[in-house]
């Protein structure tokens, strides 16, 4: 790839990208638009992980799916990894057609250097992060939603947050609770389909990535990324969450100890001589 015009990223910054082994867990709107622009930037390695198959319901989001996917009910790892090939054909992509949580998937965690949540559930949030924080791997999490709030009348919101380690995690900043937890549990499967537009998904998946280059290809000094940002696709608006000031002197609690080190997959049977 010529990577010519993306060389105020730093002199080195084609070297950087594609050493990079980089983590998307689903492969949805947000996922693929994410796999797609890191295919463009140059990123040498992909971790795939997606268990679903595109249906008809996901051409309104899901870039490079085509009808012919939908008709022959194609795997989205293998749908997004033959559109990284296409962009960068030297770029090593591995696609595990498993749930994250799966050891064969969760497994290939550990060696990325970053991991992107693109998932719809906060169970699932908060299992990822967790395993980002065990192996000290930048997590950064996209969401979006869409709310009725009067007859006809719709509001989409969405949101994109940087869990570093030794920083502010999810549940720091709010967007994990043990109450939306319980909730979600209890309602799961009740509402059917959360609403996804392509978008809205584009807008946040383009952030998602920026935030991603700034950590690797730092092009402008400044003190401090941004933790969180939120996204009001009606005005349309990005900002800084409203959120930021009260919790900027707080100190995370949440992953602090050995206990919350090392490979959770690993276990060491034990001799006793005694």
């Amino acid at each position: 790839m010529d990577l010519s015009r993306q060389s105020f990223l730093g002199a080195d910054s084609d070297q950087i990208l594609s050493s990079l082994r980089v983590a998307i867990v689903g492969l949805g709107g947000g996922g693929s638009h994410i796999a797609q622009q890191l295919a463009h930037v140059g990123i040498g390695n992909f971790v795939l992980i997606d268990f679903d198959r595109t249906d008809a319901s996901n051409l309104n989001r899901l870039v490079c799916a085509t009808a012919k996917d939908v008709k022959r009910t194609a795997l989205k790892v293998e749908i997004i990894r033959k559109r990284i090939k296409a962009i960068n054909p030297v770029a090593k992509v591995k696609s595990i057609d498993k749930h994250w949580q799966e050891p064969k998937a969760a497994i290939c965690l550990r060696d990325c250097d970053a991991i992107f949540g693109c998932v719809d559930r906060f169970a699932d949030r908060r299992d990822l992060e967790a395993t980002a924080r065990r192996y000290l791997t930048p997590y950064i999490d996209i969401g979006m939603d869409v709310h009725s709030h009067a007859p006809k009348e719709f509001s989409i919101s969405g949101q994109v947050v940087l869990s570093m380690p030794g920083q502010l995690c999810l549940w720091c900043l709010g967007l994990l609770t043990e109450e939306l937890i319980v909730i979600e549990a209890q309602e799961y499967g009740a509402a059917g389909g959360r609403p996804q537009v392509v978008w809205p998904n584009g807008v946040l998946a383009s952030l998602a990535v920026g935030m991603f280059m700034q950590l690797f290809t730092p092009w402008h000094k400044q003190n401090r990324l941004p933790l969180y940002l939120e996204y009001d696709g009606n005005s349309p608006e990005v900002k800084l969450s409203s959120r930021l000031p009260y919790v900027d002197q707080k100190k995370c609690v949440h992953f602090e100890g050995v206990n919350n080190l090392g490979d959770p997959l690993f276990t060491l049977p034990v001799k006793r001589n005694y």
